[in-house]
């Protein structure tokens, strides 16, 4: 079943592509938007379904997790813990983005014209106190938390509302068990959501082929290429980081979740894979209570995908602009990223809007961001699938530290010939 709808996704996407570019080669330009827009229509709604799952399903599943847990003690320790993976990714993510930009110079010898600094753009930058950022965690109002789609702010939520649960003993057990039935029922709607994903994915590629065309990858080749260098880095890292921690069950991990992995691709959606994501953990053999609480959390503290993305696309701004940047002024600028990054998730071309925020910040022209929109939907396909690998493999390994991860799969790894750790 899994491998016949890997199968749909992938043949989508080559149908997206082949479509996309027969309308681009044959179609008037002004027939290429109508075309994109139809497409889009069915991408959106498909987006839609997904977002109409988040919200509860993030609320449920962290509630469930955290009355699971058990008490406070127990849930401070896994939360320092997921935090300590969590920031510790990020500072690995940010900080190789900078390095692979650094090194490579893919804004320097842009055959493209530079946008004027007066040019502007509908991506408006977002306040960068810490204030503002602290603010921001708190709801207002948990509907109109929900009714945003702010997961950040969800997530705090759930957490306070959750710890309340637990503590109430007894005469809680019945709102978490219902909200672990919550979280079946919305893993349930997922699966009739997810059986429109080949056609949103068709449709999500061709509507950007048609209207850009090929070409458009050849002219920022080296933007491309040295971003997902960069993320295979990090994929890299990541996976011999799961390895130390974990042992050879790590590749079963990876195996598993390369069907929301792909998901995320096709989409270049981190939240449309969001619950198959939580789904295969669960099958790989992390306890529900580990998996409910900290995916969830992943989902505002640790997008890799994302952050790299940030601090590449920055540096090759400047780098177009003949700006250059001290080694101090890029530490401050991962610094200042590790806080402006988090609750990206929910937030439309939310990566755009912190790099603008960002841009701001250093004096860089904001017009910058003209030059990376054109291809932004590419490089969010790899960053989305990024951030489903990076939350599967934080997940995994806090089970393991928790002693949550059942031995099914390093029996599996075993019999495959490697030897278990211990």
């Amino acid at each position: 079943m899994n491998k016949n709808f890997t199968l749909f996704i992938l043949t989508a996407m080559v149908l997206g592509i082949a479509v996309g570019a027969a309308i681009f080669q044959f179609v008037s330009p002004n027939g290429q938007a109508i075309w994109a827009e139809n497409f889009k229509i069915v991408t959106d709604i498909f987006l839609r379904l997904i977002k109409m799952i988040i919200a509860p399903l993030v609320f449920a599943t962290l509630v469930a997790g955290i009355a699971h847990i058990g008490d406070t003690t127990t849930l401070g320790r896994v939360g320092l813990k997921t935090m300590a993976w969590f920031l510790t990714a990020s500072l690995v993510s940010l900080g190789l983005g900078a390095i692979i930009a650094t090194v490579l110079h893919p804004g320097i010898g842009l055959n493209l014209p530079i946008p004027p600094t007066d040019a502007t753009s509908d991506i408006k930058p977002t306040a960068l106190t810490l204030k503002e950022f602290i603010l921001h965690l708190v709801p207002k109002s948990i509907v109109e938390a929900m009714a945003n789609n702010e997961i950040l702010q969800i997530v705090v939520f759930s957490i306070f509302f959750g710890v309340a649960v637990t503590a109430m003993g007894e005469e809680g057990k019945p709102l978490a068990e219902l909200a672990d039935k919550i979280s079946h029922a919305m893993l349930k709607l997922t699966g009739y959501v997810m059986s429109l994903a080949p056609v949103a994915v068709f449709a999500a590629v061709a509507a950007v082929i048609a209207t850009k065309g090929l070409a458009v990858l050849g002219t920022y080749a080296s933007f491309i290429s040295g971003f997902y260098l960069a993320l295979i880095l990090l994929w890299g890292l990541l996976i011999s980081a799961g390895f130390v921690m974990i042992g050879p069950a790590i590749g079963n991990l990876i195996t598993r979740i390369r069907e929301p992995a792909l998901l995320a691709f096709s989409t270049a959606s981190s939240e449309a894979a969001y619950p198959k994501t939580m789904e295969q953990l669960e099958k790989f053999g992390v306890s529900r209570r580990i998996a409910s609480f900290v995916l969830p959390l992943g989902y505002s503290f640790n997008l890799d995908g994302s952050m790299m993305y940030c601090t590449f696309a920055t540096l090759f701004i400047a780098q177009a602009y003949g700006i250059h940047l001290t080694i101090a002024q890029i530490a401050t600028m991962l610094l200042l990223l590790m806080v402006t990054s988090k609750g990206m998730a929910g937030v439309p071309r939310a990566s755009l809007v912190v790099i603008a925020a960002t841009l701001s910040f250093f004096k860089i022209p904001e017009s910058g961001i003209l030059l990376i929109l054109a291809v932004d939907h590419f490089l969010d396909m790899g960053r989305s699938a990024t951030n489903v690998i990076g939350n599967s493999i934080a997940t995994a390994v806090v089970a393991k530290w928790e002693g949550d991860l059942t031995d099914d799969e390093l029996l599996a790894a075993q019999k495959a010939g490697f030897k278990k750790q211990v």
